[in-house]
């Protein structure tokens, strides 16, 4: 169910590329969290390096806001970036998994795919 890739790079390089393939799709990047940082910072240390950044595509994003207001549970789209068992691993939960407990709609369904096939080609292209 979920999309991962392993990559050669460290966190820190496919980090940087994950974001620059998110800006070349239409994406853009809202937030993004470090939690090796955050948990460390908080007394709670991380072995592995693991960013998170929530990306979304403004006009599908409206789009389906539009639609249905609840859609708003399910956005924005994470892509993770992790380190495990000596890899770095760049991953997401597809969109189309997220949906079917927010909106049984038929026209949102579609633009779910949409955009899972647009956050696996930002995936490829970052590995």
């Amino acid at each position: 169910m979920i999309y991962t890739r392993k990559t050669p790079k460290t966190v820190a390089e496919a980090t940087r590329d994950l974001e620059a393939a998110v800006t070349a799709h239409g994406f853009g990047v809202l937030h993004s969290y470090d939690f090796q940082k955050t948990l460390g910072d908080k007394g709670f240390p991380l072995a592995n390096g693991c960013r998170v950044l929530e990306i979304c595509n403004p006009k599908q994003a409206s789009e389906v806001l539009a639609a249905d207001m609840a859609l708003n549970l399910a956005l924005p789209c994470r892509v993770s970036v992790y380190e495990d068992k000596g890899a770095t691993i760049i991953g997401m939960i597809p969109p189309t998994a997220l949906l079917p407990p927010v909106s049984s709609d038929p026209a949102i369904a579609k633009a779910a795919n949409e955009v899972e096939h647009m956050m696996k080609a930002i995936i490829d292209a970052a590995v």
